[in-house]
């Protein structure tokens, strides 16, 4: 099955003030982390949407093997990005993977798992000891949802329809920290050192 990995970093960091993509992070980028996670899940195809005016970010992450969509109203919210990114997706894919830019906790396993029930369903979460989360599986029959929605999270409303079945894969542990604000990127670094 042709599934296409896409990692939706084209947010304007309103409330940090500065990129978050751009934000240090294990060495590199907290961008070149989450691409790392989603390249170790092998995806066929793998998109990356970014801001409008993203020379910084294509100056200093390793875009290696990813198309890059340029998302320049980014301001609107994921929609835009994912809307941006879906004449991008190769006509062979099943479905795509939505994946957090600022998440790069997520597990290649969690990936693997989610797009094992993808093969028979049509979207999907999923669900840790905390709550639902990212990432997401969105097959090819909800891609023209996916054109109409506006504003931020407004992926989620797919799930809350009567007339789309939901599945879930169960993931060990809370929900992986994504980083909107400065004291969630301080418990970024502090899990991880704490992990080390």
């Amino acid at each position: 099955m042709f599934v296409t990995g896409l990692v939706l970093a084209a947010g304007s960091s309103r409330r940090l003030g500065r990129p978050k993509q751009l934000l240090p992070y294990r060495g590199a980028t907290l961008l070149d982390a989450t691409l790392a996670t989603a390249r170790a899940c092998r995806f066929h195809q793998l998109l990356v949407t970014v801001p409008g005016s993203a020379e910084a970010i294509e100056d200093l992450v390793d875009l290696g093997g990813c198309t890059v969509v340029h998302c320049p109203d980014a301001g609107g919210g994921c929609s835009n990005s994912v809307k941006a990114a879906l004449p991008e997706i190769d006509p062979l894919a099943s479905g795509i993977v939505l994946m957090l830019g600022d998440q790069p906790g997520v597990r290649p396993s969690t990936v693997r798992a989610l797009i094992e029930r993808g093969r028979l369903e049509t979207i999907g979460l999923c669900r840790y000891r905390d709550g639902e989360g990212h990432p997401l599986w969105l097959g090819r029959g909800v891609f023209g949802d996916l054109a109409a929605l506006y504003g931020d999270k407004a992926v989620w409303k797919l799930f809350d329809r009567d007339d789309i079945d939901v599945f879930d894969v169960p993931v060990e542990g809370r929900i992986p920290l994504d980083v909107d604000t400065w004291d969630e990127y301080r418990a970024l670094l502090d899990q991880d050192r704490d992990a080390s």
